[in-house]
């Protein structure tokens, strides 16, 4: 679960003696630039590390990129790979005449270092159980990238929009550790001009690009962790845009000059229920705490409307493979009638106990993300009513993942491109103790899993359809999660630029997705 740039702000300016007596970035007024301030700073730049799988990462390009309509274009493959009829092969074939931004010429044996690198079980990729059905690649010449799977995979094709890095940038030095990390190099619309850790990140316009020049010659990532902060700075003048919690965002929509824009996501923001709580242990208290919550009150409220609420992870806009009857009443009278039969009793006081043991359940969010902030609250304030102390408490991701066992905590995610993504490491128990943002709760649930085995194996729509079916059937009988909410990104935007396009958005929304995924296409309004 990737968490940097989570929240982006964008300000023209930069490039043309464009920051203030304390280096702080500031407007310009020409729309050559643009500045974006993120909410968190990525670790890498190294997509075989993890830095932008789904595409749209201004330094790299994939095999494959997305439309508008999420629809698989070419980008570095002449044409969209396809499977052998067995599904176990897929054979891609570059453009010509594409090169890095170092003048280095691309062929299929940079591919095949990209994936068999992230494949290497000495390097520490985050998006290498993407491609656990990967047995091999490898290039019969330089423009034919052949995959080869241990089993058919259908979703490796929505995978291939992984950025695609130079092998020879990495000779001789340790891909963990590598100069290339921050300082890379890559095909995409722009380059890496300036890193300044904890700070900002600036990109310059690749005039060689493939794919034409950017008219946005100037691309400034301003690391700003605060939603209070950036709707700060964004009021007095110094952004050109923002993403923020509906609730900020709303002070724009009568505004002069700027522009509120609401995209769909399948983002989801969810409380992870610890599994192994002797609270929680028992799927009956956790669908007592599904039917507790109130999903529609709090995107009213607390999203002020600008959302979808969820039960599983698989949002409405994977629509194919959406169970619209896989939901959760808000339903009180249920949730008290199954913490009785599960033996947490009201007290005097109204609060629940069983053998002396107090109905506890704390909810940790990461500060200072205001909006899961105010839906934790929300959250405790539902389950209260059901007689369950509910204490909130501010931490850190770190935090969140060491205390899983005994806490829960208020994540986010979701992808809108394929199922598998979205739902296999977060839910399957292969995953369950295992490091990392992966099966945080411990959840396990076999017919969850074979549900999910099914459907990333099938080679027949209709077989991966039934089986998501019988996985989100068998989440709401047994969930371990309470899955609130699938959020609509909201933006401040000056109204500088054309080119935006509406694209259903995934979890990570920053730099390289959200209202400027296409920023390259972008250009300043006369």
């Amino acid at each position: 679960m990737r968490r940097w740039l989570i929240s982006v702000v964008v300000v023209a300016g930069l490039a043309a003696a464009c920051t203030s007596p304390d280096g702080a970035p500031t407007a310009a007024g020409d729309g050559r630039s643009i500045v974006i301030a993120a909410a968190g700073e990525p670790e890498n730049l190294n997509p075989v590390l993890g830095y932008a799988p789904d595409g749209a990462s201004k330094v790299f390009d994939g095999l494959v990129a997305r439309d508008a309509e999420l629809r698989l274009v070419p980008a570095l493959a002449e044409e969209v790979p396809t499977a052998s009829p067995d599904g176990l092969t897929w054979t891609a074939k570059l453009r010509t005449g594409t090169t890095f931004t170092d003048g280095t010429p691309l062929t299929a044996q940079d591919v095949v270092f990209t994936y068999r690198t992230v494949l290497d079980p000495k390097v520490n990729s985050t998006v290498a159980s993407r491609f656990d059905a990967v047995a091999d690649v490898s290039a019969p010449d330089d423009r034919t990238v052949v995959f080869r799977l241990k089993y058919p995979y259908v979703p490796l094709v929505q995978h291939l929009t992984l950025g695609v890095v130079p092998r020879k940038a990495f000779e001789g030095v340790d891909v963990n550790s590598a100069p290339f990390n921050t300082a890379p190099i890559g095909t995409g619309p722009y380059t890496v001009a300036e890193w300044r850790k904890g700070d900002r990140l600036v990109l310059k316009a690749n005039e060689g690009y493939w794919g034409g020049a950017p008219a946005v010659k100037t691309v400034t990532v301003v690391f700003v962790a605060d939603d209070n902060a950036r709707a700060t700075r964004m009021a007095a003048g110094e952004f050109d845009g923002t993403v923020l919690p509906p609730k900020l965002a709303k002070p724009y929509a009568d505004k002069a000059g700027y522009r509120v824009v609401r995209n769909p996501s399948a983002d989801y923001r969810a409380l992870g229920i610890p599994s192994e709580l002797p609270l929680t242990a028992d799927p009956n208290v956790r669908i007592a705490i599904n039917l507790g919550i109130d999903r529609q009150a709090m995107i009213d409220t607390v999203l002020a409307g600008a959302g979808k609420p969820a039960a599983t992870p698989i949002s409405p806009y994977l629509d194919q493979w959406y169970d619209s009857r896989a939901t959760f009443a808000h339903d009180t009278a249920r949730a008290e009638k199954l913490l009785d039969e599960a033996g947490w009793r009201r007290g005097a006081d109204g609060k629940r106990s069983r053998d002396g043991q107090a109905a506890r359940l704390p909810i940790l969010y990461p500060a200072p993300d205001v909006l899961r902030k105010e839906l934790a609250l929300a959250v405790a304030s539902d389950i209260a009513k059901l007689g369950i102390d509910a204490p909130v408490e501010a931490t850190t991701y770190e935090l969140m993942l060491q205390r899983r066992k005994e806490a829960a905590s208020m994540w986010g995610g979701g992808e809108p491109y394929d199922p598998d993504t979205t739902a296999y490491t977060l839910l399957h128990s292969r995953y369950a103790g295992e490091p990392g943002y992966v099966n945080m709760t411990l959840y396990r649930n076999p017919a969850v899993d074979a549900a999910l085995d099914t459907a990333r194996r099938s080679l027949d729509p209709n077989a991966r359809k039934q089986a998501y079916t019988e996985f989100q059937q068998a989440f709401v009988a047994d969930p371990g999660w309470a899955f609130l909410a699938f959020l609509d990104h909201t933006y401040v935007l000056r109204d500088k630029w054309d080119g935006q396009a509406t694209q259903v958005e995934p979890h990570d929304h920053g730099l390289v997705h959200a209202v400027w995924w296409n920023l390259e296409r972008w250009t300043p309004k006369s």
